[in-house]
């Protein structure tokens, strides 16, 4: 799946419940974003101009100076941004009640059990280290986007529930985009609001397939949009994932689960 290594050192990669915390606004669904022309600067092809205007919209230069906690499926995540350093953590109780504490940054990955530093061969480092990305990953989209390995595709307009969508489709070089460079992203965002309100991706590892995730419960905290997320696969067994929106409408997608993340927290640092 899409969640290699980003690219200062791997390809870095939802959310709470209904009631709200100090700082969080739930989403003003008639909220208007800043036209693209505004946002990005003009020499921009399309796709370029609509990420960034979709990035301001959800948080900007908020990604760059914040600490970001949450707790998702019994393991709380943290994800410190200072400029260009970054520190993720994962923390959670094994099964044999050890505690475990995953730390990825700029200088790499170590993990310490009970407080102690442990040796690890260098494909459990990639696979933890994966593993702590791809669930950053899609908390923060969609910051990652705007990466020099990740090649952006134009494909036209697009209409999920009545609503138009700007529709592009992600892609990654084989030099710096990972050993699963080969993955295929594709974007929905509103055309009015430039909000990422629907996502689909497919994969090789693990026998491959493909997924397509609806947001919902969205708000904003601090600043910064979050989400989670209703995650479906294609009925008849496609990896098109250009597709996805249409099987969608015809009702060819099956709900398999829910993206959700609780405890959401932001702090914005200063820097």
């Amino acid at each position: 799946m899409k969640f290699t290594y980003l690219f200062t050192f791997l390809l870095f990669f939802t959310v709470m419940g209904c009631n709200s915390t100090p700082g969080e606004i739930k989403e003003d669904e008639n909220a208007k974003a800043t036209t693209v022309s505004e946002a990005v600067e003009p020499e921009l092809d399309q796709a370029s101009k609509i990420v960034n205007a979709a990035i301001e919209r959800h948080g900007g230069e908020l990604y760059t100076k914040s600490f970001v906690e949450f707790d998702f499926r019994n393991r709380h995540y943290t994800s410190r941004r200072e400029g260009g350093k970054f520190t993720y953590e994962r923390i959670f109780e094994d099964e044999e009640n050890n505690s475990i504490r995953d730390v990825l940054s700029n200088d790499g990955f170590f993990r310490e059990i009970n407080g102690e530093k442990t040796e690890l061969p260098e494909d459990r480092i990639k696979a933890y280290s994966n593993s702590v990305n791809s669930v950053l990953y899609f908390v923060l989209l969609p910051y990652y986007l705007n990466d020099g390995a990740v090649n952006k595709t134009y494909l036209g307009e697009s209409t999920i529930k009545g609503t138009e969508y700007h529709k592009i489709q992600i892609t990654f070089d084989e030099e710096g985009g990972g050993k699963d460079h080969e993955d295929v992203f594709v974007y929905w965002f509103n055309k009015e609001t430039y909000t990422l309100d629907y996502l689909a991706y497919n994969y090789i590892v693990e026998g491959g397939g493909a997924r397509f995730r609806e947001a919902y419960n969205v708000r904003t905290i601090e600043g910064i949009r979050f989400a989670d997320f209703i995650n479906y696969k294609p009925i008849p067994d496609t990896k098109d994932v250009t597709t996805f929106d249409k099987l969608f409408e015809e009702g060819q997608l099956k709900e398999v689960s829910r993206i959700d993340s609780e405890n959401v927290r932001v702090e914005l640092l200063d820097l």
